[in-house]
Formats: structure tokens, C-alpha cells, sequence
């Protein structure tokens, strides 16, 4: 496991092949048996694979960049699939949701994959309009907090610099 933690990076070059459904499968696993507050399993994932609705997706993730985003930028860089990670309100949605988050990326690692964790969600759960091309999973979008997005493909990259661990980051007594 810890193998697979040093060579997690954030990719955000993907090239066009479609990811293998049993790949896909296996992530979204592990999202589910991520830890949660009190067994509550708050969050939920919609994965999207579809590219018309990839695309739409994309453009409003954009547009809630804050500047971020000029011209036809798309914020999940090429990645073929979203893995859009909500969770149902309740005092631990997000630590929910991001514990969710974190094992997708290390699975989607394991899987040779490359990964990366998109922001924005919330602005994206809380629009009409994404809610509206959302629809298709027949939740009432009310009750949730938008996370995270894990994105995933296969990596255009080859190899990544050695990740560095900044000092002073743990204390014991």
C-alpha cells in the first residue's frame, strides 16, 4: 500500500482511450468502503462516462472557476471519466465524501490509472443546471453537499519527480 501512496500524483494529461469498465468498477469500489462518521455511509458516487454529458459537466465546472478558466479550458484536462463525489448532508458529509475521495485516487493508482481531485462540486450541486443533467440518478439534490470529483484515464505522463515530504510535519511526545 504504501508503494502504491508514493507513486500517487495528481495527472492532469490524459489521453483519449476509455477506461476499461472493470477499472472503473473497482475504484468506485474502494470509494465505498472508504471510512464514515459513524457507519453512516453518507456519501454517494455518480460516475459519468458518457461524453455529451462529460462535456456539459465540464463547462459548468468551469464556470464556477472564479477566473480560474479562460476560453475553452476544461478543467478535467482530458480525463474520459468523472467520478463526481457527493455526500448526504449530515455533520460529517464532507470528511465523509473526502475519505471517499482519497481511495479512489489510491485505486485508481493501483490500476495503472492516472487520477486527480477536481474541485467545485458544491458550486455544481447547488445550480439548477446541474442539476437538471444530473437528473438521470433520481436524487433530490436538496439533501446533498457537493465534494469532489476524482477524474480518471490513462496518464499522458511517463514518469513523475520523486515525491518530496516537507519537514516539520509531525510532532511526538
Amino acid at each position: 500500500m504504501l508503494e502504491v501512496m508514493k507513486n500517487r500524483r495528481a495527472c492532469r494529461k490524459f489521453d483519449s482511450r476509455p477506461v476499461e469498465q472493470e477499472k472503473i468498477d473497482e475504484i468506485i469500489n474502494a470509494g465505498l468502503l472508504a471510512p464514515s462518521g459513524m457507519g453512516r455511509q453518507t456519501s454517494v458516487i455518480i460516475a459519468i462516462k458518457d461524453k455529451k454529458t462529460r462535456d456539459e459537466l465540464m463547462k459548468y465546472n468551469a464556470s464556477f472557476g472564479k477566473g480560474l478558466f479562460h476560453g475553452d479550458i476544461d478543467p478535467f484536462y482530458g480525463a474520459p471519466v468523472i467520478l463526481l463525489v457527493i455526500a448526504k448532508k449530515d455533520g460529517l458529509s464532507m470528511q465523509d465524501g473526502c475519505a471517499t475521495i482519497e481511495n479512489m485516487l489510491l485505486e485508481a493508482t493501483n490500476q495503472g490509472l492516472g487520477s486527480c481531485w477536481i474541485h467545485r462540486a458544491k458550486e455544481e450541486i447547488e445550480s439548477e443546471e446541474v442539476r437538471k443533467l444530473l437528473s438521470f440518478t433520481g436524487l433530490n439534490y436538496d439533501e446533498y453537499i457537493g465534494v469532489g470529483h476524482v477524474i480518471i484515464g490513462y496518464s499522458l505522463m511517463d514518469k513523475y519527480p520523486e515525491k518530496q515530504i516537507k519537514e516539520n510535519r509531525v510532532f511526538i511526545k
